[in-house]
């Protein structure tokens, strides 16, 4: 019982992973997407149509990947080309895509495919405890190894202190000769490519089948999380089980039959969420972290 427990909640925690660490990346360059979630609904509609229309899961993933690329390249367009408000672009991405993955999706509402394999032999999901780790798929254990790379690429190489620079003072970086726009569209398009990967693991895996948002306030969570890892790639897998962990009892509570209200037990994913940016607030700290010129528009002169 509590091996299948652990299992659900990892396995919760690893489109929080994805999304929150590309988004991570967004905003150290400088840039808040507000349109995780439509990225990720138009992942999942598209990893889903092609593996149902292929067979191949592999060619799922990549449509999820292309498809969150497209979406974000929609949002670099306006925010970087033409310099629109970031908050106001975001969230109509995510209106947009939550309407256009609706329209492709809905020939697909009732059918099922099968999910992506474990990486392991199942014989090893047996071991006490040890089990719920070995019985992920490599979706999952890809997901720890791109937070630790996207760590290394940060603060251990000179690309990445460019591109944390453009976030925090976006005229120096600018006047040393790099290029502001470029970096913020590279993060913007891996920021996008991890969203539609993210998106792509919910019909794949967590629930093989397509359903009309069926993030449910995933993307918003993401956002969230970046937030509570105080823009800390190591912080991220931390909060995403944490806050996988608060999807699970309140799904495990209805499932019981608990006396608390549905609605209530629904919302125990946002109140942590914000639960944790109040607590985060209240100590000063997220200004602090924050990029300086997140949100802040760039505009070359030359």
């Amino acid at each position: 019982m509590i091996d299948a427990l652990i299992l659900t909640i990892l396995m919760t925690s690893v489109p929080l992973v994805l999304a929150a660490t590309g988004e991570l990346v967004v905003e150290r360059s400088g840039v808040l997407n507000l349109g995780l979630e439509g990225m990720m609904l138009m992942g999942a509609v598209s990893a889903f149509a092609l593996t149902y229309a292929t067979g191949s899961l592999f060619i799922g993933l990549l449509a999820g990947i292309i498809s969150g690329a497209i979406t974000a390249a929609i949002f670099g367009f306006f925010v970087l080309g033409l310099a629109t408000n970031q908050v106001a672009t975001g969230l109509a991405l995510t209106i947009f895509g939550t309407g256009l993955s609706g329209l492709i999706g809905s020939e697909f509402v009732g059918k099922a495919i099968t999910g992506l394999p474990t990486l392991f032999p199942k014989h090893f999901a047996d071991i006490p405890f040890i089990g719920a780790f070995l019985s992920l798929d490599i979706v999952a254990y890809s997901s720890v190894i791109i937070v630790f790379l996207v760590w290394v690429f940060l603060f251990k190489t000179k690309t990445g202190l460019i591109l944390r620079a453009s976030g925090i003072s976006h005229d120096s970086a600018h006047s040393l000769g790099y290029s502001v726009l470029k970096v913020r569209w590279c993060a913007v398009l891996f920021g996008g490519m991890m969203a539609g990967l993210s998106g792509a693991y919910l019909p794949l895996m967590l629930t093989p089948h397509w359903s009309e948002g069926m993030t449910s306030g995933r993307g918003w969570i993401a956002l969230a999380l970046v937030v509570f890892a105080s823009w800390m790639p190591s912080r991220i897998i931390y909060g995403a089980i944490l806050f996988g962990a608060v999807t699970i009892m309140q799904l495990a509570g209805q499932a019981r039959g608990w006396t608390i209200p549905p609605q209530f037990l629904s919302s125990l994913p946002y109140l942590a969420t914000i639960f944790v940016l109040i607590l985060i607030s209240s100590r000063g700290t997220a200004k602090y972290l924050a990029p300086s010129d997140l949100t802040q528009p760039f505009i070359s002169t030359k």
